[in-house]
């Protein structure tokens, strides 16, 4: 057995005791008499009127599924191996889904539409026609112009978008999307 040095068991032991102290006044601080305590409350008033707040529509997780599953249905019926990218306003992957047999750059290329197209609620069909004009978009980053990517609107705004990735064309991708965009409205 080695022997501890009493350098070692003195610093050791310091930092026990600076834990256990820590530990004890965390306790004691969390279980502080709160009516001794004074609550410092901000609160903003949802009404109308306030401009501190703002209402979004989003699409639940049950919804983004139903429409990344009909796309993927869409795609399979066609005999196409796909992934299929369901984004919300914000471009975060709410639902993805790689099919059986599709490519494994697919997923990353179905997001990346998908972020594309609720960035600036267009398909993505459109937005790479727009590359003509304006080259550097392409170098935003996390964007795909390539057709495959659809928006979801509520009141013409977008909420959320699908991307698809993996058939030997984008208009076939994008035929897949606008398939989810419509599934969301049965």
């Amino acid at each position: 057995m080695k022997k501890i040095s009493m350098r070692t068991r003195v610093l050791t032991g310091a930092v026990a005791a600076a834990a256990l102290g820590a530990g004890t006044l965390g306790a004691v601080s969390a279980s502080a008499d709160t009516a001794q305590t004074p609550a410092v409350r901000a609160e903003a008033k949802a009404d109308p009127q306030n401009k501190n707040l703002i209402e979004t529509t989003e699409l639940t997780v049950e919804a983004a599924t139903k429409a990344a599953q009909a796309t993927l249905d869409a795609a399979a019926k066609a005999g196409q191996h796909v992934s299929v990218a369901v984004v919300d306003r914000d471009g975060i992957t709410r639902v993805l889904l790689k099919g059986d047999g599709a490519g494994p750059q697919s997923p990353e290329s179905a997001e990346r539409k998908a972020f594309t197209a609720v960035s600036w609620n267009a398909p993505t069909s459109e937005l790479a026609k727009r590359l003509a004009q304006a080259p550097n978009l392409k170098d935003i980053p996390g964007t795909l112009f390539l057709a495959g990517g659809a928006p979801v609107q509520a009141k013409g705004a977008p909420i959320a978008a699908i991307g698809v990735a993996g058939a030997p064309s984008g208009d076939l991708d994008e035929q897949f999307a606008q398939a989810g965009v419509a599934a969301l409205g049965k």
